[in-house]
């Protein structure tokens, strides 16, 4: 297949992250900003610019959601590093300056193309429930689900043994030059940016003493264009950057998580720490129009992405027009139909028999595609008859030698558990939320197994090539981001820009792996500029539709074109961040 038409439309050198219509010097000084002179407009961060140009370079790009993170993984790739240190310190300061969507509290997933061996590598770093947590203790305590918040949903955190792993196999730096940065803005602090001061709302001061300590200091939520400090975290990453992943799963940061899970009503063990392991998997493909697409196996979703795609490759979806109401309708169905296997057959792989194969068959999405009746929204949704045993961060990096990663990481909710280990600047994740309750499921709770997981990094090859590097973050909304990006690039002709720009629908109310089951046809809800005309289409069709607008997931990714080696980078401007290239 040809190379799409982006090639023409491509330009500039960096996507601004803060967008000067967003600003105003107000001489009003009961605004709602902490400099009393700089006040924003939040309706307009709803409607963000739509035309950024696709960042174009040949060295190196990182494109993340905070600016800084994407400063600090050029000043990486400058100084000597290659495309994984980049984003493992990308990350790292992501951890800084989002807290409450990533850090070393949550799990981290990988996939990387590393250049001298031709070589896709998938790396799962998600935690395990603790081995004193069960399914029969869970039910004694009358737990109909397992509560979002509070020490039940925690499950170990593998993001710093993600990133040893990283480090250690394919990185060219150690953590004590991939973390400087970070502790230097954890420290010394940085400027709240828009988008992120609106996250920090989730803080809930009242309930956990903790999280408010460390992120509502002095009772107060930081604001756009507030300096926001967290010396727990610069002490931790300096731990880390002289112990490495063994101070935090065998010696200090262990211990005392520990302490602070006993304190609290949690299950943690120093045995759940020193038995955890980040591992490295095959990663699973589908070809999609000459393209292969790339997703790591579950415990993860990224699968249900390739279903939505295997099923949407059986309609000429590149004939109807981007985001019309026959499109949107396709790709709706799709997604319900994935999700009802989603619901059913996604768990940890090394505790159920998950029918991986044939889910991902063309085959078996043939037969899926015949229940989509083009005309009208299917009611009743349900699973396929296989044999067998159901806030986010997202960024990616390439380098100058060719190699790429995708990389993902999350603490689930903001902040995750709302619960920060004394001292440590970090909050803990509530993962373990999504074990279900129901004996009869393949994610059901057990000790030491992988929760259901919504974060998943993308990846796209050509004969045996990389090309496209991606992800979009945003929970269960993820394998419908990918799908509506690829759609964009491989049926529709546009940029890596362009694909992240468009207007997205979501989907909800499918059934879900912790065992809620889908009511009706669910509901759809849009971005702005889809146009009322599309939609009363879609409510023709029997779709039911949701007031209002919303937006829906954060994209970042990377295209590459050989010889000469240029790459085409492309950031969400529904978030702070930039792609930056050199």
């Amino acid at each position: 297949m040809k190379r799409r038409s982006f090639l023409k439309l491509t330009g500039g050198a960096c996507a601004g992250a803060i967008l000067g219509s967003n600003l105003s010097f107000a001489k009003n000084p009961n605004n709602n900003s902490a400099l009393g002179r700089v006040s924003i407009d939040r309706r307009m961060l709803r409607s963000r610019n739509q035309n950024r140009s696709t960042v174009v370079c040949q060295n190196g790009i990182v494109c993340s959601s905070q600016p800084l993170a994407s400063i600090a993984g050029i000043d990486i790739l400058k100084a000597g590093g290659n495309a994984i240190d980049a984003a493992v310190c990308a990350n790292a300061m992501l951890s800084v300056v989002e807290p409450m969507s990533c850090g070393p509290g949550g799990d981290l997933f990988a996939i990387v193309w590393l250049e001298k061996d031709k070589k896709l590598y998938g790396l799962n770093a998600s935690g395990r429930s603790p081995y004193n947590w069960s399914l029969s203790d869970a039910l004694a305590l009358g737990l109909k689900g397992i509560p979002i918040y509070g020490p039940l949903s925690w499950s170990v955190p593998g993001c710093v043994s993600g990133w040893a792993a990283l480090l250690e196999r394919m990185g060219r730096f150690g953590f004590q030059q991939v973390l400087e940065a970070p502790i230097h803005y954890a420290r010394e602090g940085f400027v709240v940016s828009p988008i992120i001061a609106g996250y920090w709302g989730s803080v809930n001061a009242g309930k956990f003493p903790t999280l408010a300590k460390t992120f509502a200091p002095n009772g107060r939520i930081p604001r756009f264009g507030d300096i926001f400090k967290n010396l727990d975290m610069a002490s931790f990453f300096e731990i880390i950057s002289k112990g490495g992943a063994k101070a935090f799963y065998r010696g200090q940061i262990a211990e005392r998580i520990v302490i602070f899970s006993k304190a609290n009503g949690g299950r943690f063990s120093m045995r759940d720490f020193r038995d955890h392991t980040a591992d490295w998997v095959e990663p699973v493909s589908a070809d999609y129009r000459g393209y292969d697409v790339w997703e790591l196996p579950p415990n993860g979703q990224g699968i249900a992405a390739l279903q939505i795609l295997n099923i949407l490759e059986n309609f000429d979806i590149s004939s109807l027009g981007p985001n019309s109401a026959e499109h949107l309708h396709l790709f709706i169905e799709a997604k319900k139909l994935a999700f009802e296997d989603r619901a059913v057959y996604y768990a940890d792989m090394d505790f159920a028999e998950v029918p991986l194969k044939q889910l991902i068959s063309k085959a078996y999405a043939k037969e899926r595609a015949k229940l989509i009746d083009p005309k009208r929204a299917a009611q009743k949704v349900a699973p396929g008859r296989l044999s067998g045993p159901s806030d986010t961060i997202y960024l990616t990096a390439a380098d100058k030698e060719g190699n790429m990663i995708s990389l993902i990481q999350s603490t689930y909710y903001g902040f995750g558990s709302q619960m920060v280990p004394d001292g440590l600047g970090f909050a803990l994740q509530n993962r373990g939320q999504l074990f279900s309750l129901n004996p009869n499921d393949l994610n059901k709770l057990e000790p030491h197994k992988r929760p259901f997981h919504t974060i998943i990094p993308g990846f796209m090859t050509q004969n045996g090539k990389p090309v496209f590097s991606f992800g979009v973050m945003g929970g269960d909304f993820q394998p419908q981001g990918h799908s509506q990006v690829l759609m964009n690039i491989i049926d529709f002709g546009m940029s890596p820009q362009q694909a992240g720009e468009q207007p997205r629908v979501a989907h909800f109310e499918s059934s879900t792996p912790t065992g809620r089951k889908m009511a009706d046809a669910g509901s759809v809800g849009f971005e702005r500029h889809i146009p009322d005309s599309v939609k009363e289409e879609l409510a023709d069709m029997g779709h039911k539709l949701r007031s209002g607008t919303e937006a829906y997931g954060g994209y970042q990714g990377i295209w590459i074109e050989p010889n000469p080696r240029r790459y085409f980078g492309g950031s969400d401007p529904r978030k702070d961040g930039c792609a930056i290239g050199y």
